[in-house]
């Protein structure tokens, strides 16, 4: 059963940082690329970054130079290091797998305000 376990998220002041985790277990985490996504309030989910198998990386025009996604094949997991955050990165952050079908965390709050 595949689970995910997202953490690290919190209240930061605009220009801060945050990392959050994303545990992985249940499927063999190394052959799959892995996603962030998030959802502000009234706001459709949006894909920030994702990771494929081999390292390759990719971003959102939004948070692309400040985000930055990495995996620990050996820890399963998977982080999204967040630099320089706005108000505007305010929003539920959810890790995300595409196996047979999707699967999802239960999602990390993270707040950006003064």
């Amino acid at each position: 059963q595949v689970q995910l376990v997202e953490s690290g998220g919190g209240l930061v002041q605009p220009g801060g940082s945050l990392r959050l985790s994303c545990a992985a277990s249940g499927f063999t985490f190394s052959i799959y690329a892995m996603h962030w996504y998030r959802q502000a309030p009234g706001k459709q989910r949006e894909l920030v970054a994702f990771i494929t198998t081999t390292g390759r990386t990719n971003y959102a025009d939004s948070v692309k130079g400040r985000f930055t996604i990495s995996r620990d094949n050996a820890k399963n997991t998977v982080y999204l290091q967040m630099n320089s955050l706005k108000p505007e990165d305010t929003a539920i952050y959810y890790c995300n797998v595409q196996r047979t079908v999707p699967y999802w965390g239960q999602g990390t709050q993270v707040t950006v305000s003064s």
